[in-house]
């Protein structure tokens, strides 16, 4: 199976959720099942090859001059964590399908728990950085909604915008790091970046690309400063928890860190910031846990303590740090999400999850207790379970890590973290399952069906099976470290085993284990010295942040975005006048180099009719209707002064573009008073005009310049000149640039385009709900109005012309690729056909004939523009890139086609649908102010009873 099916399969399944619960819980939960089982019997189809040795690979060029492409690759490391992933994926809709009550909207549930997963398997999947970061940023979305499932609960809305703000802080630094990562290797695929180990760490621009990079891993995986997030994540559905923290989401720093470890680590800013971040994030979590009541907040900080040990093994930048931060993400993987589980069967069971309320569940739930127990023992890291494994080979990495110079600082600390560790995980034993029974529990314990027992059941197999046969593990672990170390270190010659005599690390693990059963002995006051003892509440600075932050943008806000567009237009024209003469001083530019043209007299009427025009419009500008005449004028003189320097595409677009401006404008006046009020003082008038001045001749001199001066390389008009009818087989240049070389920038403004016409729509909306509503009925239009509002002759007149204007259209637009036109011209044309027929006859007698919503048009415009596109990769080409050929259809003559048509067939509809949904707002506006007087056409009533004979002939 392909690499682009295993990340998609996740996306499109996302589909089916939504769909099949109206079939049942049970075919919601299948098919969210067979989705994650297919794609990762997809994943394992490779594990051969992988562990074999062999890079899977898969390639699609997107916009590869810009580096954008869409690589993915699949390694060892890769494997590892899309295993996780999809592995402890499919436990968790299984304990979800029996978790969620019927309350609970499971076909949204397993909607979102789908597209994280899509999410998080593209991020390990990836290749090229820009695609990681396009994933990245998606677990953090997907994740928001998971985390705000139960929106009727505060603390979950609050724990999801907390993870969005955090997790989207951090993946903006990620953002700047990555471009920076790229820029320094020069290229953006990992499998590039990941070679360029010397180049990367001599850079100047290594060490913000680090610190940069560091911020966004540690947001993602919670290390300290920002380990406060995940807690409150724990409002989220027990599944969501269980799927966070052991597999996803949390993992992600983890991977990126181990990702890019060949080239970020062993230096000395490495080591200090990303063993510092760990060991404190290890030691403040364990903590905080151990004084925790609630069992998933207390199972929430051994989450951070655990992503910190591993953070501080990944920061010690040997191959046996390495291999333990390897060895141990795989063992938390599966401990944690058993501990989560069973920690949601109680909560299911007992109807709490505070331990002060709970204890001697061992008798009512005997197999809860023992997965619980059994994953317990091995966060604590007990003998002959996993995760006294990882955490012994931690605690020797400690023994020999040195740190701010102190040979014993790291192994005092490492011990400290893990004597926590253990405390807090025999207090979730020892407070949930032994001790006294109680009479007051909420409700009857009692272990839970099959369904929610066997998932965690099946995650406590690797712990038991590892913890006792280490050398089963010990392959896999080795090719993954070896993936994550990339030849950068040699491989650690060393062996997972139970037993390796009397060492340190053994012995500081049994000071740990003994150091925690104190503390748990002397828990109570302790628990009270904790209580009484101040200490910053994370939320609390938090929310305190929020706000003031808040405070300061509304402050900024108010000052500069008060609604006045002279002072936009001020600050923007002065920035530019500015920069411009910074660059022209600064840069230098020489005596003019070329002749001016000869001047005719059709060029001098032509400027002085432009001067006139823009005086006259200075000087009436108070004058709505007279403004738009004489902005009508200057742009039908720029028309022709396009289609005088030989540009008739710009010529022909110039004038179309007036002729639909000067409708909705009109349209638009409509509304407003015939003059606009005075607005401005003559202080301002004056200031604003001087800026205006300054700017204007600071334009004609930049244009002087340019026009004046030759240029020692070749132009781009050159190479587009030479390159149009070889390269995108079409000679008119315009509308192979727009449609094929810069298809890319047409394919964004199509877009933009059709948003500002949904805007307008979305306004109008707006406007006929809200209070301008009322004045709009009340609005009186006294003035005496004609009484023919929909003449006759023009009724008549654009009946004819529409058929004819199409046929323009049309050919307007076959012929654009060759000679003068396009799909822009054409689609310009068109909508002023169909906007006559709107003027002529109204709103409602057009809206009868209507066939297909404008919204759609503009869908269907980019959609085909897209898929045009998209066609170019089935043949092995970038994004947007066209084909052309030559053909023959007897009896015609040979004739050429080229896919750039279909593009350009999207940029038409685009532009007919943005244009006409424009006006239809506008004529809602009228039908709703009264302005339409009739609906007919030609004022007749089709449906009024003629007149009798003698009334038509006293008539």
């Amino acid at each position: 199976m392909s690499l682009f099916l295993v990340i998609a399969l996740p996306f499109i399944g996302a589909l089916l959720p939504g769909l099949m619960i109206q079939a049942g819980r049970q075919a919601c939960f299948m098919a969210t099942f067979l989705v994650t089982a297919l794609a990762a019997v997809g994943l394992a189809t490779h594990a051969p090859a992988v562990l074999r040795g062999e890079v899977v690979s898969a390639q699609l060029n997107w916009l590869p001059a810009l580096g954008l492409n869409v690589n993915l690759f699949l390694d060892p490391l890769g494997l590892m964590f899309a295993g996780l992933i999809l592995g402890i994926g499919l436990l968790i809709i299984a304990y979800a399908r029996s978790y969620l009550s019927r309350d609970d909207n499971m076909g949204e549930f397993f909607t979102y728990l789908l597209l994280f997963q899509g999410a998080m398997v593209g991020i390990v999947l990836s290749d090229n950085i820009l695609l990681l970061l396009v994933f990245w940023e998606l677990t953090s979305l997907s994740s928001f909604l998971l985390i705000g499932f139960w929106k009727h609960l505060p603390e979950g809305r609050q724990g999801a915008r907390m993870a969005l703000t955090v997790t989207g802080l951090g993946g903006l630094a990620m953002i700047g790091g990555m471009l920076l990562l790229g820029q320094i290797a020069g290229s953006y695929d990992l499998s590039v970046i990941l070679t360029q180990r010397e180049l990367i760490q001599d850079s100047p621009l290594y060490l913000p690309a680090l610190l940069l990079i560091l911020l966004g891993c540690f947001t993602k995986s919670a290390q300290f400063p920002f380990h406060f997030w995940l807690p409150h994540a724990m409002a989220a559905p027990t599944p969501v928890s269980a799927y966070l923290h052991s597999a996803t989401m949390v993992k992600a720093g983890l991977f990126l860190l181990a990702r890019l470890w060949p080239v970020l680590s062993g230096s000395e800013v490495w080591i200090v910031l990303v063993c510092t971040a760990g060991l404190v994030t290890m030691v403040l979590g364990a903590v905080i846990a151990f004084f925790k009541d609630d069992l998933k907040a207390l199972l929430a900080f051994s989450t951070v303590s655990h992503l910190g040990l591993i953070t501080f093994l990944l920061g010690t930048g040997t191959g046996f740090g390495a291999m333990a931060a390897v060895f141990h993400i795989l063992n938390h993987a599966s401990f944690k999400a058993a501990l989560f589980m069973s920690a949601g069967i109680v909560d299911h069971a007992v109807h709490t999850r505070d331990l002060r309320r709970l204890g001697g569940l061992a008798r009512f739930m005997p197999v809860t207790f023992a997965i619980a127990t059994l994953a317990g023992l091995s966060m604590a890291g007990i003998p002959l379970l996993n995760g006294f494994l990882s955490k012994e080979m931690m605690l020797e990495e400690a023994v020999h890590t040195t740190l701010y110079g102190s040979p014993i600082l790291v192994a005092v600390v490492a011990t400290l973290g893990a004597l926590f560790s253990a405390a807090y995980s025999f207090r979730y034993i020892w407070h949930c399952f032994l001790g006294p029974v109680r009479n007051d529990y909420p409700a009857e314990p009692h272990d839970p069906s099959v369904g929610l027992w066997l998932p965690p059941a099946l995650l406590i197999l690797p712990v038991v099976v590892i913890g006792l046969a280490p050398f089963l593990a010990e392959p896999f672990v080795k090719i993954v470290t070896a993936a994550v170390i990339g030849g950068v270190v040699e491989m650690p010659d060393a062996h997972l085993k139970i037993w390796h005599g009397v060492t340190p690390a053994l012995m500081m693990s049994g000071i740990a284990v003994f150091g925690g059963a104190l503390l748990l002995a002397a828990y109570a006051p302790l628990a009270r010295g904790w209580l009484a003892a101040p200490r910053p509440e994370a939320k609390v600075i938090f929310e305190g942040i929020v706000e003031a932050c808040a405070r300061a943008a509304e402050a900024v806000a108010a000052r500069l975005h008060d609604g006045s567009f002279t002072r936009y237009a001020s600050i923007m024209v002065l920035t530019v006048i500015l920069v411009g003469a910074y660059a022209g001083l600064t840069g230098g530019f020489g005596l003019p180099s070329r002749e001016m043209l000869p001047i005719t007299p059709l060029a001098v009427i032509a400027w002085l009719m432009l001067v006139c025009a823009a005086v006259f419009l200075v000087a009436v500008q108070r004058n709505r209707l007279a403004v738009l005449i004489l902005m009508g004028i200057i742009g039908l003189m720029v028309s022709v002064g396009f289609n005088y320097f030989s540009a008739p595409d710009l010529a022909l677009t110039q004038i179309s573009v007036e002729v639909v401006t000067i409708i909705l404008l009109l349209l638009a006046l409509n509304f407003l008073p015939n003059r606009s009020p005075v607005e401005s003082g003559a202080a301002k008038r004056i200031r604003d005009g001087a800026i205006a001045i300054t700017g204007g001749v600071a334009a004609a001199a930049l244009i002087y310049v340019i026009l004046m001066s030759d240029f020692p390389m070749t132009s781009i008009s050159e190479y587009h000149l030479a390159n149009s009818y070889k390269g995108g087989g079409g000679t008119n240049v315009v509308n192979v640039i727009l449609v094929d070389f810069r298809g890319f920038d047409t394919f964004g403004e199509i877009i933009v385009l059709g948003i500002a016409a949904l805007v307008i729509y979305a306004l109008t909306e707006t406007l006929l709900s809200g209070p301008v509503r009322a004045r709009l009925l009340n609005r009186g239009y006294e003035e005496e109005r004609a009484g023919d509002a929909h003449p006759l002759m023009m009724v008549v007149l654009t009946r004819v012309m529409m058929p004819v204007v199409l046929m323009v259209g049309v050919y307007i637009f076959l012929r654009g690729h060759n000679e003068p036109g396009g799909g822009f011209i054409a689609g310009l044309i068109v909508a002023i056909a169909v906007v006559m027929q709107y003027m002529a006859s109204g709103f409602a007698w057009a809206e009868k004939r209507q066939r297909y919503p404008y919204h759609g048009i503009i869908g269907a415009g980019v959609l085909v523009a897209g898929l045009t596109g998209i066609g170019a990769w089935f043949a092995g080409q970038p994004f947007l890139s066209s084909a052309f050929g030559y053909f023959r259809i007897p009896p015609m003559e040979k004739f050429e086609l080229a896919t750039a048509m279909g593009f350009d067939l999207g940029v038409f509809l685009a532009v007919v649908g943005a244009v006409m949904l424009s006006l239809e707002s506008f004529s809602r506006l009228g039908r709703r102010a009264g302005t339409e007087v009739s609906d007919y056409a030609m004022d007749i009533d089709p449906s009024r009873e003629p007149l009798p004979q003698s009334e038509r002939e006293e008539a």
